[in-house]
């Protein structure tokens, strides 16, 4: 697995990183979604191996950031259909996704439901033997430029029980969408959703079935998440490290100064406690553990809270510089805010462990 983890970073700096310099910020990057494919990291996604996608996240994030965005998605966006799809649509779209010829995206949050997946309100109407899809998504990562939703509706008001998985072309007719700006230049937008048709062929698992199909998923990719923040905060450590030991301050290496130094071994005491809540909650996911609720929330809750400090320290050693547009820690800064968000917040990764506490104490 180390050499996994290898192979990952150093194709995040000697290939991914260019390609990723080349893209225009906030869209997306087709010609680096291919050569992930090119280069057979996305066919190890779709294996569906948590050990494995901790790995490839935590080595691409410390090279670079924008393709491990990319590949998590796509796994994000196409384990629906994976898992849940039919085999006729397993079959059209997986081998074009893990080859990245096209992108996919997963469809869940809404302006009013996010973390609260069971709360949908994108409406799924029967209309004849299909479905006609109305509402709207936000913060739909890859959209509206993705070739493939795996979109999440409401086909009955019966709570999570009532909502429904679906693969819906981006070419839809009625489906249009814009893009959003964020303070990271990710490729994210909206989605609405004007009676756009889908039969019965596009759904995901059973009608009423969804909810599970989205947790299935997320519980796979949580984890992963954590091993995102896992490879910015070693980025930024080794930068902080590397620097303190050649920038002098009154006469001797920064390096030498208790407060600077002590800073970093706590740093990198958290780095790898967080490294190993993650492989926790992957071996378990790989074991056949079912739900991996818990330690996904403790791995992924730790992890990127962990990553925020780490960058964090590594600017304040560096000083202003690190502040300065194009710098690595810049950059880093920018990127390691929203994983704490996306996937649930800290505050709802909290409140799992805590749900999850008491259930296992009655």
């Amino acid at each position: 697995m180390a050499d996994l983890l290898e192979r990952a970073k150093q194709l995040g700096h000697d290939v991914f990183a260019e390609l990723a310099a080349a893209g225009e910020p906030g869209r997306l990057n087709r010609p680096l979604v291919k050569a992930l494919g090119d280069h057979g990291l996305l066919e190890l996604v779709f294996v569906g191996h948590a050990v494995e996608l901790c790995q490839l996240r935590e080595g691409l994030a410390h090279g670079c950031t924008e393709a491990e965005t990319a590949l998590a998605l796509q796994g994000l966006g196409g384990y629906p259909i994976l898992r849940a799809a039919q085999p006729e649509l397993r079959d059209e779209w997986i081998p074009k996704l893990s080859g990245g010829e096209s992108v996919a995206a997963f469809a869940l949050s809404e302006p009013e439901a996010g973390s609260d997946a069971a709360a949908l309100q994108l409406r799924a109407d029967r209309d004849g033997k299909g479905f006609r899809l109305t509402g709207t998504k936000i913060w739909i990562s890859n959209a509206p430029e993705a070739d493939v939703y795996s979109v999440f509706a409401r086909t009955s008001d019966d709570g999570a029980r009532g909502v429904t998985g679906f693969a819906v072309p981006g070419e839809s007719e009625g489906l249009t969408g814009e893009h959003l700006e964020l303070l990271a230049p990710h490729p994210v937008g909206r989605l609405d959703f004007d009676g756009v048709r889908v039969g019965v062929e596009q759904v995901l698992g059973e009608v009423g079935s969804g909810f599970a199909v989205a947790m299935d998923t997320l519980d796979l990719f949580r984890p992963s998440v954590g091993a995102f923040g896992v490879g910015m905060a070693q980025a930024a450590l080794d930068a902080a490290v590397s620097y303190t030991a050649e920038r002098q301050a009154f006469g001797k290496p920064l390096s030498r100064f208790q407060a600077v130094s002590h800073q970093l071994a706590e740093v990198a005491t958290q780095i790898q406690a967080a490294r190993l809540l993650i492989r926790d909650a992957a071996e378990q996911y790989d074991a056949g553990v079912r739900p991996v609720r818990k330690a996904s929330a403790m791995a992924k809750l730790f992890a990127t809270e962990t990553a925020q400090h780490a960058v964090d320290v590594a600017i304040q050693v560096h000083g202003a510089r690190a502040l300065q547009k194009g710098h690595l820690l810049e950059h880093l800064y920018r990127e390691v805010r929203a994983p704490r968000i996306y996937e649930g917040a800290s505050e709802v990764q909290r409140e799992i462990i805590a749900r999850e506490l008491y259930k296992e104490a009655s």
